[in-house]
């Protein structure tokens, strides 16, 4: 007994009622975990968005006071050798700007001068004369005033035209080394030239516990943190509410080791100079945190950012457990039931005939079977998909199954249109098949069917796709519709597996004699595509090395050869195929020449004929240079060496030609097809 769809879709909604309350449950656990997660991922945004925002404001300030002194300079409102109002001028900036710690200028005779800021309550000057002595002037702020403290003049080895900031490239750069001490800090540093001449260096300096004390000002959690590291995981910056010009930078933050970890275990996978961030997972002292690598602004350097997942999502699992637990017995026996209905009703007759469909679209219509089934809609629509195969079928001898299922797969439907590719074309012909045809009439079909047959089957067997047939000709091509990179000798072992087959088919024409087939192939970079109109389309392959395959596969008449091969199809097969070079030809329609080589068989299979090969081959390098005597004693030779070689007799009778009949200077030895 069948029955319908909407029954057994019944059934199941009817199930589903049982279990909707899971669902509800689940679907809360699953909202409350990504609102927790993404509740972290907002921190860590506006961390980053906080912490870019003040890198950027440093850089600003540094630039906006760089171009102020920098003006005053070029324009020579300010005299840099005036002490006074440079002092002034300098001083003015540090206390403009607020997260500025140095002013700086150096000279390229090593003299320096310097305005310090120590900490929000005091200034101090910093000069070294040529002499090498250290000048520094401790100054007081007081309101909105200076005042001295005390100075002192000691001996430095501090040499500014050594720091990488002197170079003043306009860019930031780290350091370390200041006149007064060590301490990390980012430099800002310009050329100043006045009258065209390098008067020296302007420097604008932010010591980076500038950085540290806006970190320790970020509220990011109840147990979280934000650090700014290099590369090896040391500090650049790390969160302390006290971090100035006076305080050494500390990493005493219980999250700061965390952080390094997040670094140290990156490793290959992120990459602190690009612009990506990476999501990290750390594990330390049996505790989960999540923390976020970003590049920033400073090349190398890195913003971390570390939040403890026990402060997210801590509660939200305590929830979920207890409620897994009040729940496992019913979304048990729920699930089976509803699992066992949908599989028994839907699922697997669904699952066979969803094979059945898989089927149709890789074009193996041969397997394509009937499935009954109880519910009614599923037993038309299987034996829908059985008719449909049935009327497929039919069409698969007049295109090519690959280029269908190819077609399938990309999903791009047969469209207008096509791309040049690097592939191979191979035209085969019967000889001698228009007087055949003209003596059997339409006994020629039994014949040409089975020569056709033969073929097809070898072109298909080496990968190649038949693009038509036409009369007794077979066109097919390698390299589309799926991609080849062995196109040339696939080609080629296609050609000579029909050569073999159709002597061992024991083709024989109306007279008796065994039927001969003639193989054209060339390669190179083709027009490959759907190609004809709207209405009517033909997958195949366009363009000159097209052409030339058509007119080598005729050139056989002229040589008594089986197959012809383009230098293309030569050059690209290499060793892997045994060659005679037969001649140099301007084939019908083009002007320049090119060489043309009869292919005897793949690589090990005619050593036996290495000799002759050599011979016919000496010949035609004597033909070319105007030795004609001499290619004939070779040729000669090579007609010994293999009686039926058409070929040889052919070039004996052009070079006796030469010698009766010279032709003017500068003829190269090629020949010219008078005819397609």
């Amino acid at each position: 007994m069948r029955i319908g769809i909407r029954s057994a879709i019944s059934a199941l909604v009817l199930t589903s009622i049982v279990v909707s309350a899971i669902v509800v449950h689940l679907l809360w656990w699953r909202t409350a975990n990504q609102v927790s997660q993404t509740l972290a991922d907002t921190i860590n945004d506006q961390i980053v968005s906080a912490v870019g925002d003040q890198l950027q404001s440093i850089t600003t300030e540094a630039r906006s006071a760089s171009i102020a002194v920098r003006a005053l300079l070029t324009e020579k409102v300010l005299d840099i050798s005036d002490a006074k109002r440079r002092k002034f001028v300098f001083l003015s900036q540090l206390q403009a700007q607020p997260t500025i710690s140095w002013v700086a200028f150096g000279w390229p005779d090593n003299s320096f001068f310097a305005v310090h800021k120590l900490g929000d309550a005091g200034v101090e000057t910093v000069e070294i004369g040529t002499d090498s002595k250290l000048k520094i002037e401790r100054y007081d702020l007081e309101g909105g005033d200076i005042k001295l403290r005390d100075s002192r003049i000691e001996d430095t080895k501090y040499q500014v035209t050594a720091q990488e900031w002197y170079s003043g490239s306009d860019l930031w750069s780290t350091l370390t080394v200041h006149p007064t001490g060590e301490r990390p800090a980012a430099a800002f540093a310009v050329p100043i030239e006045i009258d065209g001449a390098r008067a020296g260096v302007l420097a604008v300096i932010i010591e980076l516990t500038r950085v540290s004390n806006f970190l320790s000002q970020l509220t990011v959690g109840k147990s979280a943190g934000a650090f700014i590291l290099d590369p090896d995981g040391a500090a650049i910056a790390s969160p302390d509410a006290n971090a100035d010009e006076l305080t050494p930078l500390k990493t005493d933050h219980p999250l700061f080791a965390v952080a390094v970890d997040a670094i140290r275990q990156a490793g290959g996978a992120y990459n602190a100079a690009g612009s990506q961030p990476l999501n990290t997972a750390v594990v330390r002292d049996g505790k989960a945190y999540k923390t976020v690598l970003t590049p920033i602004s400073f090349p190398g350097w890195s913003l971390v950012t570390v939040v403890s997942e026990s402060e997210f999502l801590g509660p939200v699992q305590a929830t979920i457990r207890n409620l897994l637990i009040g729940l496992a017995a019913l979304i048990a026996f729920a699930g089976l039931l509803s699992a066992w209905l949908a599989q028994r009703l839907i699922a697997a007759p669904l699952i066979r005939v969803v094979n059945e469909i898989r089927h149709v679209e890789r074009f193996d219509l041969d397997k394509v079977q009937r499935h009954p089934s109880r519910l009614t809609e599923i037993s038309n629509l299987s034996g829908a998909i059985g008719d449909m195969a049935q009327g497929l079928a039919a069409f698969r001898k007049y295109i090519p199954a690959d280029l269908v299922r190819r077609l399938i797969s990309d999903g791009n439907g047969a469209r207008l249109g096509g791309a040049v590719r690097p592939m191979s074309v191979m035209f085969i012909d019967l000889a001698g098949f228009t007087g055949m045809s003209e003596r059997l009439g339409d006994r020629i079909i039994p014949l040409l069917s089975r020569y056709l047959d033969v073929v097809s089957a070898q072109i298909q067997d080496c990968g190649g796709t038949i693009d038509k047939f036409i009369g007794d000709a077979v066109m097919a091509f390698w390299g589309a519709p799926s991609p080849n990179p062995d196109h040339a000798v696939d080609c080629c072992r296609a050609a000579l597996a029909s050569r073999r087959a159709v002597e061992e088919a024991g083709l024989v024409d109306d007279r008796g004699e065994k039927v001969r087939i003639r193989i054209g192939i060339n390669s190179g970079d083709m027009l490959v595509g759907n190609i004809g109109s709207e209405v009517r389309l033909n997958y195949t392959v366009i363009g000159d090395a097209v052409n030339i395959a058509s007119r080598l596969e005729s050139t056989n008449k002229s040589y008594g050869s089986t197959i012809i091969i383009g230098p293309e199809t030569r050059r690209l097969a290499g060793d892997r195929i045994v060659v005679r070079e037969l001649d140099r030809l301007a084939v019908y329609g083009r002007a320049g020449g090119l060489q043309i080589y009869e292919l005897l068989g793949m690589a090990g299979e005619c050593d036996e004929l290495r000799e002759w090969v050599m011979t016919y081959e000496a010949g035609l390098a004597a033909w070319r240079t105007g030795d004609f005597g001499g290619a004939i004693g070779c040729f000669e030779r090579a007609q010994k060496l293999r009686a039926s070689d058409a070929a040889s007799s052919l070039m004996i009778e052009r070079c006796k030609h030469q010698i009766e009949n010279p032709t003017a200077e500068g003829w190269d030895g090629t020949t010219v097809a008078r005819t397609k």
